[in-house]
C-alpha cells in the first residue's frame, strides 16, 4: 500500500479566450433539462444528425467497421499507423449518446502522435440497453483484441467521461478473469461514481457549462434502473479494488462537476499501489481535450503523449514533446 499522495499537477493560470467562449456557448446549448419521459433515442438521433453536418472528419482519417465477436466497432487508422500499436478508445455520452465523428477525430489525433490505430467499440446504449450491456461490449472488445494476438503491452485504453467508467470496469473484469492488463490507461473526466456523492457534484454545478445534476439523475435511471446497484463496482468503479491495475493518467477540469471523481480515483489507485498521475486544468469544460481548436487541448494531448510513450516504450518520429506542464495556456 502507498501512503504517499498521488502525483497531482494543477495547471496554473486562466483558460484561453477560446475556452471561455466555448464554455459560454456550451452553457447555452448543453444544459437544457431532460425529463424522465424524454425520448432519449430520438434525442440521440438528432444529436448525431447535427454532428454529421457540422463535424466532418479529416480526409486522412480512415474508418473501417469491424465485428469484434458480436460487438460492433470501427478501426480508425492514419497515415502514420503501425498495426501492432492499439488504442482502445471508449467514448463518453452518459451511457446514452454517441458522437461518432468527434470521437473518431480525437482518436485519430492520438494515433498520429503514437503512430497507432484505434479501435472504437460502438457499445450498446441506454435506455434500450441498460447495464450491463455497455460493460459487456467494452470487455468483449478488449478480449477480442487479446484473442487476435495483440500483445497487452501494445494496447492502451483511453476513456472519456462514461468511457472512463467503462475503462476501469474493463480493467476490473479483466483482472477478475485472470486476463493480462493493457500497458496503461488514460481517463478524461471519468464518471466513476453513480451515487453522485462527490462534493464537486454540488460545489461545481453552477460553474460546469456542460453537466447538470438533474440531467445526470435522469440518465442514471435509464442506465441503472435499480438503485441497489449504484455501488456495484461495475456500475461505480470507484468502489472496486484497484490492486494490480496498470498505470493511470487522469485529466479533469478544476471547475467541472466530475473533478472530485478524478481526484478520488487517483487516491484509490495510489492507495492500491498503482502508479497514477492527475492533472487539473483551470476553467475547462468537461472533456475539453476533444476540441482540437483549443490551445489547452493541444497541451493536454502533449501531456497524454508523454505519459503513454514513457509507459509503452514506443518510439515515434515526434517523441520529443514540448514541455508545457504548468504553463499558462496561450491566448
Amino acid at each position: 500500500m502507498h501512503e504517499a499522495a498521488p502525483l497531482v499537477r494543477v495547471i496554473e493560470g486562466r483558460s484561453s479566450w477560446r475556452t471561455r467562449a466555448l464554455s459560454a456557448l456550451l452553457r447555452l446549448t448543453s444544459r437544457r433539462p431532460l425529463l424522465q419521459d424524454t425520448d432519449i433515442p430520438a434525442l440521440r438521433r438528432r444529436y448525431e444528425e447535427i454532428e454529421a453536418r457540422h463535424f466532418p472528419v479529416e480526409k486522412w482519417v480512415v474508418r473501417n467497421p469491424v465485428d469484434c465477436d458480436g460487438v460492433a466497432a470501427e478501426w480508425v487508422t492514419v497515415p502514420e499507423t503501425r498495426a501492432e500499436r492499439i488504442v482502445l478508445y471508449l467514448h463518453g455520452g452518459s451511457f446514452a449518446f454517441r458522437f461518432p465523428n468527434i470521437y473518431a477525430a480525437f482518436a485519430a489525433r492520438l494515433c498520429r502522435r503514437f503512430e497507432a490505430r484505434a479501435l472504437l467499440p460502438d457499445y450498446r446504449l441506454a435506455p434500450e440497453h441498460p447495464f450491463p450491456a455497455a460493460p459487456d461490449d467494452c470487455h468483449g472488445a478488449y478480449r477480442w483484441l487479446l484473442a487476435a494476438g495483440h500483445h497487452p503491452r501494445d494496447i492502451i485504453v483511453v476513456g472519456d467521461s462514461a468511457g472512463g467508467n467503462l475503462a476501469l470496469v474493463t480493467l476490473h473484469r479483466a483482472r477478475e478473469a485472470g486476463e493480462p492488463m493493457p500497458a496503461c490507461v488514460v481517463l478524461l473526466s471519468p464518471a466513476v461514481d453513480c451515487t453522485f456523492t462527490s462534493p464537486s457534484m454540488v460545489d461545481n454545478e453552477a460553474h460546469d457549462p456542460v453537466l447538470h445534476l438533474r440531467n445526470l439523475l435522469v440518465l442514471r435511471r435509464h442506465y441503472v434502473p435499480l438503485p441497489q446497484l449504484h455501488m456495484h463496482p461495475e456500475v461505480s468503479p470507484i468502489f472496486a479494488d484497484f490492486t494490480g491495475y496498470p498505470p493511470l493518467f487522469l485529466q479533469a477540469g478544476s471547475s467541472e462537476m466530475m473533478r472530485d471523481e478524478a481526484i478520488r480515483t487517483a487516491q484509490r489507485a495510489n492507495a492500491a499501489g498503482v502508479h497514477v498521475e492527475l492533472e487539473l486544468w483551470p476553467e475547462t469544460p468537461h472533456v475539453f481535450q476533444v476540441a482540437s481548436f483549443l490551445p489547452e487541448s493541444a497541451q493536454a494531448l502533449d501531456h497524454i503523449v508523454r505519459f503513454i510513450l514513457a509507459r509503452t516504450g514506443w518510439e515515434t518520429a515526434t517523441s520529443a514533446v514540448p514541455a508545457t506542464l504548468c504553463r499558462r495556456p496561450a491566448e
